[in-house]
């Protein structure tokens, strides 16, 4: 089975807060933007968590569960050829099928993740377009 990378940033993560926690330093702390700010700034939309259809909550609960995924494709590495996504390095993305009713295929719809929190994207159009998940609403 394979973990999905959302669940070694989480492990990732963790272990940088504990080692934060011990450490005292005097560096002033930089800014980055939250996926939010990446999103008005690149021009794609957003959507509400609460307005995605249901089989992409199906997908975004298996994701943060670590599986299993119903295509071996899911948690495959997103490359963003298409360039739509902020720049990033190559491991960055990765996608995850949402199921489209009736298809006899994947379908086109799918979530992409980011690595940072709550940094999920989703397309409808197999790529075409993205909206950034709002997790608040």
């Amino acid at each position: 089975m394979r973990i999905p990378h959302r669940i070694h940033r989480r492990v990732a993560a963790l272990g940088a807060t504990l080692a934060a926690a011990l450490l005292v330093t005097t560096a002033t702390p930089t800014a980055t933007a939250t996926p939010a700010a990446a999103a008005s700034a690149a021009g794609f939309g957003e959507i509400c968590y609460s307005a995605l259809p249901s089989e992409a909550h199906t997908t975004l609960r298996l994701i943060d569960s670590g599986g299993p995924f119903p295509y071996p494709q899911d948690g495959g590495v997103f490359q963003n050829r298409e360039g739509l996504l902020p720049q990033q390095p190559a491991s960055y993305y990765h996608e995850y099928t949402v199921k489209t009713p009736g298809a006899s295929n994947r379908g086109t719809r799918r979530i992409v993740t980011g690595e940072q929190h709550q940094e999920d994207y989703y397309t409808r159009d197999h790529y075409a377009s993205f909206d950034l998940v709002d997790h608040g609403c």
